[in-house]
């Protein structure tokens, strides 16, 4: 879920009018154009606006996604399994969850799940 302020960043206005229109300040997330209008710089801007939005969108979404309290605590039992079965430090055990999650190219919540399913069978 994006908050209300990634998605104000995510957004951008392209004005076009004649300077007298909007009097010519800056604005927050507003570009402007003045009329009469060249194809080129209209152009040019749009693309400079489409190459922004993808850096903030490929920023938001390299962001580590917060993992629910039933996905942490799935992450914790597998780790603690593996601790008492195996006589792993928690830092061996998420290491090697880690191995194979990468590995079997799963997330670290079906791994868990996986190794829960395993250890108990």
């Amino acid at each position: 879920m994006t908050s209300s302020a990634s998605i104000c960043r995510a957004f951008g206005m392209l004005l076009i009018s004649s300077p007298s229109r909007w009097g010519g300040q800056p604005m927050n997330n507003v570009i402007c154009l003045p009329m009469p209008l060249k194809v080129h710089d209209l152009v040019s801007t749009m693309e400079m606006m489409v190459q922004s939005q993808l850096r903030i969108r490929k920023k938001l979404r390299s962001r580590p996604r917060e993992r629910s309290s039933q996905e942490r605590d799935l992450i914790a039992q597998a780790k603690s399994l593996l601790m008492e079965r195996n006589n792993m430090t928690e830092s061996e055990a998420h290491r090697y969850m880690q191995k194979c999650s990468m590995d079997s190219g799963t997330n670290l919540v079906e791994t868990a799940q996986m190794v829960i399913s395993l250890i108990h069978v």
